[in-house]
């Protein structure tokens, strides 16, 4: 179960469900997922001041100037698609309406749950000024007053409890 949030100096790289082992055990993680992010940029011919992040099976990519919202909305994303799509996942996560409800549901929840520093009040803030759009005016208002169905449908896939927290799953898992 994920109890900790980590995103690392400038937001280089970040996946939750890596494990290092073996040889790279002792790596400075920063070091090894900005020079990861850099080849794989490089090995696409991608210039990398083009792209906010990628998404590549259960990876997320980003540019250090990822704002963190950006960077929870993918992971989320991740979180929320069912196994098949996010094995063959390059690119878009797509999905569904609801499934977007739940993500945008979902990044708030970690944000409240899990990041120091970020919180709930801030990354509603920032959905805000990035320009999300909801039917109740704010991600504030909607997050209080007209998300349920968002909620219900993460508790539906096993992906948050009764209580409102994250189970640590993936969807599927």
């Amino acid at each position: 179960m994920l109890t900790k949030a980590y995103i690392p100096y400038r937001g280089y790289y970040s996946t939750p469900f890596v494990r290092w082992q073996g040889s790279l055990a002792n790596e400075h993680s920063i070091v090894l997922g900005a020079n990861t992010s850099r080849r794989f940029f490089e090995s696409k011919g991608w210039d990398p001041k083009w792209i906010e992040y990628v998404l590549v099976g259960s990876t997320v990519y980003v540019r250090g100037d990822t704002p963190v919202h950006s960077f929870l909305h993918e992971l989320c994303h991740l979180i929320c698609m069912d196994p098949q799509r996010r094995a063959t996942l390059h690119r878009e996560a797509g999905g569904t309406r609801k499934e977007e409800e739940g993500v945008c549901y979902l990044q708030v929840v970690l944000a409240r749950d899990h990041l120091r520093g970020v919180g709930m009040e801030r990354l509603l803030a920032d959905m805000d000024a990035w320009g999300y759009n909801f039917v109740v005016g704010s991600a504030k208002g909607w997050f209080e007053t007209d998300a349920a169905d968002a909620r219900q449908w993460l508790i539906d896939h096993g992906l948050l409890t009764e209580q409102d927290r994250y189970t640590g799953r993936l969807q599927g898992e």
